[in-house]
């Protein structure tokens, strides 16, 4: 089956620095992927090389087997995009919209959008600069939606919406997702509303992939370890250790187990995905360049 999205060795470089680097990950299709990393961790940048907004520096990046750019008219009408500040014509109507995506987009499905924005209450005389943030959200994704894509890769769509139009938009996007077998991409710093949402997680650090895989297969081969204190390297390769602290006499160990319980009198619980996420993003910058981990999908 052919990937979604899949990236071999890929970069971009902005003069002397890399905005994302040595990034190899596979996608597959009907997935619902988080894509989580602090600010200036490359998610944008990887977003915008899927769209063929802009070309790589090094590397490559496939979408359903083509290249974004040279492959323009293969990729861009089975890909639909949400950025985060939701740019839409705010003098527009959302009539004139609905004209708009229907003029530039051959699949559009101008029943689809116009349905949508009625369940939404939003009457199609009603200008986009009059419109709430939460509003205006609905309003980019209907307009992604009704182009009928394949794949959604979706920027921070989030990030500046209250709790209740947060939770409209996951849930208005996850009945897209059940519907129409779409392939998300969901960026985002809001790890407990993923959670519920997403089944496969991509961790950006330092310009590179840090953790990739199906969430259950992840969080299956993760632990965290309490035991008697002691230098946890002496237990476990460096590799396998994620995060390590000490309190008192305890010493506590978010490891990826590899080959099974290490030896000696550890207690193994379960991590959360918020979690591992953050144990990912908290290690140090040099260990996230030395060390990506990946699990295969």
């Amino acid at each position: 089956m052919t990937p979604a999205i899949e990236t071999t060795s890929l970069g971009k470089r902005h003069g002397s620095l890399w905005a994302l680097r040595d990034c190899s990950l596979t996608i597959p299709p009907g997935s619902v992927t988080a894509l989580i990393g602090p600010n200036g961790a490359g998610k944008t940048t990887l977003l915008h090389l899927t769209m063929g907004l802009s070309r790589p520096s090094a590397g490559e990046v496939r979408v359903f087997g083509h290249e974004p750019t040279s492959d323009a008219g293969l990729v861009l009408p089975r890909v639909g995009f949400v950025a985060q500040d939701h740019p839409l014509y705010r003098r527009f109507t959302l009539a004139d919209t609905l004209a708009f995506g229907r003029h530039l987009n051959p699949s559009w499905d101008d029943d689809l959008a116009r349905a949508r924005l009625a369940e939404l209450g939003l009457p199609l005389k009603k200008r986009v600069g009059q419109l709430s943030g939460g509003q205006q959200a609905q309003v980019a994704l209907t307009l992604a939606l009704a182009k009928r894509p394949d794949l959604l890769p979706l920027d921070e769509p989030v990030a500046s919406l209250d709790p209740l139009a947060r939770r409209a938009f996951l849930q208005t996007l996850m009945q897209a997702a059940a519907e129409d077998q779409l392939t998300i991409v969901l960026s985002s710093h809001i790890v407990s509303e993923l959670e519920r949402v997403c089944d496969h997680l991509v961790i950006l650090g330092a310009g590179a992939v840090q953790l990739a895989g199906p969430i259950d297969e992840l969080l299956d081969a993760h632990r965290l370890l309490t035991g008697p204190r002691c230098d946890p390297h002496a237990v476990l390769p460096a590799r396998l250790i994620v995060q390590a602290a000490h309190a008192g006499r305890q010493t506590t160990v978010l490891a990826r187990l590899d080959d099974g319980l290490p030896d000696g009198p550890w207690e193994a619980d379960p991590v959360s995905l918020e979690d591992l996420v953050l144990a990912y993003l908290g290690r140090p910058v040099a260990a996230a360049e030395g060390r990506p981990h990946e699990v295969a999908s």
